[in-house]
């Protein structure tokens, strides 16, 4: 077996809008006036984690255009959403070309947002004996962390990539990666829509799985708690049920992973260069 196998599966749109709002104050635009910025900021990401990280594969997964089986379920998820911004969305095409003259691939699976994809690629992965590196913001993924599957958040301004593994999560959430999920069901998520517990936040969330351990353990000691907060986990019984499915990444995608398609190959240096004249700033 090849010692060393790494695999960085990266989370387009969550690095995509990333780039976007950090040139939001000054952004960079090409000869005719087109907003380059979010091309810029993700292809220095994409490049720098090359360069440094060195990985034996990688590979770039993106959200469908389509509903997904969340929107399917709960057509109230992430319906608080502003429309994506038209520069990210003339961005797309371009980063897709430049993913081509990388050679590196770039997975889309219909009904499932990247979540789904990377939970489904990274599980597969780690059984063919990958070290397996999440390059994404999003604290979702933090379920999916075990021996061999990690968090690479990427930096902001003057630090460097957070790298979580169980001891970092542990540290963040006080509870197991496995038990995250009933973390995030009984916090919700505002940006998506997830409904959770009222009057339960981030912090309170924590507290209550550590102590109980699971949400069916809540429930079954319901009469430990008191007054509001009893009252809105009893009245909320439906609705935690309903967030802990829309927070659950689910890791049985139809989608295969064949390693020899994300291997880290040479990139195309004509391609990359007619492409960056496309785009070139003023």
């Amino acid at each position: 077996m090849q010692e060393n196998k790494t695999l960085f599966l990266l989370d387009a749109y969550a690095l995509i809008f990333r780039a976007y709002y950090a040139f939001i104050r000054n952004p960079m635009t090409n000869k005719d006036g087109v907003n380059t910025s979010t091309i810029f900021g993700f292809v220095n990401t994409l490049d720098e984690v090359l360069r440094k990280q060195k990985p034996s594969h990688v590979g770039v997964v993106f959200d469908p255009s389509g509903p997904t089986f969340r929107k399917e379920m709960y057509p109230e998820y992430k319906a608080n959403r502003e429309a994506t911004p038209e520069d990210i969305k003339l961005a797309i095409p371009y980063i897709k070309r430049i993913l081509e003259a990388y050679n590196i691939p770039f997975v889309e699976v219909e009904g499932f947002e990247a979540d789904d994809v990377i939970g489904t690629i990274a599980k597969k992965a780690e059984y063919e004996g990958f070290k397996v590196f999440m390059m994404t913001p999003d604290k979702d993924y933090t379920q999916l962390v075990s021996e061999n599957i990690f968090i690479f958040k990427p930096k902001r301004s003057g630090n460097n990539a957070e790298v979580l593994g169980i001891k970092e999560i542990k540290e963040l959430f006080k509870v197991k990666p496995e038990q995250v999920i009933d973390v995030l069901a009984l916090w919700g998520d505002s940006s998506d829509n997830v409904p959770g517990v009222p009057g339960i936040g981030e912090k309170t969330a924590k507290k209550i799985i550590s102590e109980y351990g699971s949400i069916e353990n809540v429930y079954k000691n319901l009469d430990q708690f008191k007054g509001k907060q009893k009252e809105n986990l009893e009245n909320s019984r439906e609705q935690v049920k309903l967030s802990r499915q829309l927070v659950t990444i689910v890791t049985d995608v139809p989608c295969d992973f064949k390693e020899e398609e994300f291997i880290r190959e040479d990139y195309n240096a004509q391609k990359l260069k007619e492409l960056y004249k496309l785009s070139a700033r003023t």
